[in-house]
């Protein structure tokens, strides 16, 4: 299965009072996306990380912590080499947005897709800002403070999505 998760943060103290995360401390916040993370994911699973892994330094020791293969598309805190998050665990490191299954584009920061364009977009770095939908028919925020702080799965996201499409396209008739 393949799965999604952006802006987990780990080890860093200020994420908890920026977003009012239900963690007394940074060890009860790591332990408990961790726990989260590890009942949903199987080590065979492939794990998108969407950027802000975590604090300099804290990357190898979480990742061993973490099942499956884990890729990043770095965000804004991941200021490490790629060979660094390599070495770290992560089986492949992007600098861009990629695409996958030839629809999704995965990002960090939410990209512009209207529905003229033929792709959707899977991304983090908004966390609760009220500005921006958890999603519509063309995207979908997967920042920890959405997802329970529990990766999600793609076949749940391709069915919210296909759910949102399908209700414009009912409303268009």
């Amino acid at each position: 299965m393949i799965y999604f998760i952006a802006d987990t943060h780990f080890s860093e103290k200020n994420i908890m009072l920026y977003e009012n995360r239900p963690f007394e401390n940074v060890q009860e916040m790591n332990r408990e996306i961790v726990n989260r993370w590890n009942m949903v994911v199987e080590q065979e699973d492939q794990v998108y990380v969407l950027g802000d892994f975590g604090a300099t330094g804290q990357e190898p020791k979480l990742l061993r912590q973490l099942k499956g293969k884990k890729f990043l598309v770095k965000g804004n805190h991941d200021i490490q080499s790629n060979a660094y998050y390599r070495e770290a665990g992560f089986v492949e490191v992007y600098d861009c947005p990629i695409i996958i299954k030839n629809f999704w584009i995965l990002s960090h920061e939410p990209l512009y897709v209207n529905t003229n364009m033929p792709y959707a977009n899977i991304f983090g770095h908004v966390h609760n800002s009220p500005i921006i939908k958890n999603f519509s028919a063309q995207h979908y925020c997967v920042c920890v403070e959405r997802i329970e702080y529990t990766p999600i799965s793609f076949e749940r996201i391709i069915s919210e999505v296909q759910k949102q499409s399908q209700l414009i396209s009912e409303k268009s008739v």
